[in-house]
């Protein structure tokens, strides 16, 4: 199976790319395609299957079929195969960024190269350290022998959202194929294509069956396979919303959940980092050259007041720098929107912004030089409440208020209330101030003086409503993807 792009087609000449079940290329059984648009240019890329409950029960049932052996292999052989995968993604990196720029709208140049190199970091990753699988001996005296060992759960169902489509699923194909699990995985219905070209290369490599690919809509194929009775672990990134139903799902049969969810994060900035250094972590922080599309955005700025006119003044500035454009365009900083629909929820809230009083410094429209996708210009907003909802709720969009602070206890507690506790920002020369603030944030993720994403072996998880577990470490993917069995033996004399 090969998958192609259309850049130029319309829906007439547009391909009809399958999905990967038991080591087969199948199309839905309903026979229905749902299309994935370029947002960049409007344009249908290609049809992928509208897979329902009778594709996601052929796919469970492979993978079942698969783990009797391949749950069974050395941890060892399964993190070389692990490894092959990274070095197929590294060999054709190029191929793969364009997929992830014509499908997500993030631009080539500054994020979808960096994604693609994240898959093959990924599968590297976890690919070198599988055989640190390892349990314990217990220290019960001479007359018992008393272990612990790590054993893979079984078949693990995984949903993955559009913004960062080979990040993601790589992550999870990596995790739970690295501990013996086998995997289903649902691809985002708006950006599955470089999703399934990972899995094509993959199929290449791994038993038929180990890792199956579906795609399709949330609401009937993600459902299906968050209810069905023979996937014995859930894991999940997207919406706080899905996520609660992921948990109901998986509550009637007691399945082990892990839940990457949304995020509204601060970043909170020190007097002594009035600096462009800061300035450039800011805008990386918040995700702006992703449309701001990620759940760690830094999207609440807390900045000093002592330093915050002159410190949005360059903010300004270094923004206006950035060059908002078609994706696959080498000069584009900043790519499109996924769809129509996100496109016209990200400019309600700025509407909403200006009609409570909020004032732009910048950004706040549809870029007008680029009327052929999705767009919008970056936007910095002064002025906001807190209890505003471009405050409060994941905007998802490029689109960053900045608050005023005098008060770091005051500052802490705005910072904290939130429903959500992904990820947090602190921006400040001094050591002390910068582990005192880290410490009373509440969050799972926090950067200093630094705005960049995850690294593999990093602990990444969410606190209150952005989700439950760890991901990206050694020890997230063994606490995660494993059950733990005690085996005592009684030693005679």
């Amino acid at each position: 199976m090969i998958v192609r792009t259309a850049l130029d087609a319309d829906e007439a000449t547009a391909p009809e790319v399958p999905q990967l079940i038991g080591g087969e290329w199948k199309g839905a059984q309903s026979g229905e395609w749902t299309a994935v648009e370029n947002p960049g240019r409007k344009q249908t890329l290609a049809f992928v299957p509208a897979s329902d409950e009778r594709d996601v029960d052929d796919a469970v049932a492979a993978a079942r079929a698969a783990f009797a052996t391949w749950g069974r292999l050395p941890a060892r052989n399964r993190g070389r195969l692990l490894l092959a995968i990274g070095d197929k993604i590294a060999e054709h990196h190029e191929e793969l960024a364009r997929l992830i720029a014509s499908e997500t709208g993030n631009a080539l140049r500054t994020q979808a190269r960096g994604e693609a190199a994240s898959g093959a970091d990924i599968f590297r990753f976890y690919g070198e350290v599988a055989s640190q699988q390892k349990g314990e001996t217990l220290p019960f005296g001479d007359g018992l022998l008393s272990y612990t060992v790590r054993e893979p759960i079984g078949v693990v169902g995984g949903i993955v959202p559009w913004n960062a489509p080979v990040t993601l699923s790589s992550l999870k194909i990596a995790m739970a194929l690295m501990t013996g699990n086998t995997l289903v995985l649902k691809a985002a219905d708006l950006a599955p294509l470089a999703v399934l070209k990972v899995a094509e290369w993959a199929n290449e490599i791994l038993p038929a069956g180990v890792l199956n690919v579906l795609t399709g809509s949330g609401s009937v194929a993600g459902a299906a396979l968050a209810r069905h009775p023979r996937v014995s672990k859930l894991t999940f990134t997207g919406s706080t919303g899905v996520g609660k139903d992921i948990i109901a799902a998986a509550a009637d049969r007691i399945a082990p959940v892990t839940l990457e969810l949304g995020g509204k994060s601060p970043a909170i900035v020190f007097p002594d980092s009035n600096d462009a250094e800061t300035v450039q972590n800011v805008i990386n922080a918040m995700r702006f050259t992703r449309q701001g599309q990620s759940c760690t955005a830094g999207s609440r700025l807390y900045v000093h007041e002592s330093i915050i006119d002159e410190f949005v003044l360059q903010l300004v500035d270094a923004l206006g720098t950035l060059r908002v454009g078609d994706p696959l365009d080498e000069a584009s900083d900043i790519g499109a929107i996924v769809n129509e629909h996100q496109h016209a929820t990200v400019l309600s809230y700025i509407a909403g912004a200006v009609e409570s009083g909020g004032v732009l410094a910048t950004g706040g429209v549809s870029n007008p030089a680029d009327r052929d996708g999705y767009y919008v210009a970056p936007t910095v907003i002064l002025g906001a409440q807190a209890d505003w909802a471009v405050t409060r709720e994941e905007v998802f969009g490029p689109v960053l208020v900045v608050i005023p602070w005098s008060d770091e206890d005051e500052v802490l507690e705005w910072a904290n209330d939130s429903d959500y506790g992904l990820a947090g920002y602190i921006f400040t020369k001094d050591v002390s101030t910068a582990l005192r603030t880290a410490n009373r944030l509440e969050a799972g993720w926090i950067q200093v003086n630094r705005g960049g994403g995850q690294l593999p072996g990093m602990s990444y998880g969410g606190n209150k409503q952005s989700g439950l577990g760890r991901e990206y470490s050694v020890d997230g993917a063994l606490e995660s993807f494993t059950n733990v069995k005690n085996i005592t033996v009684a030693i005679s004399a």
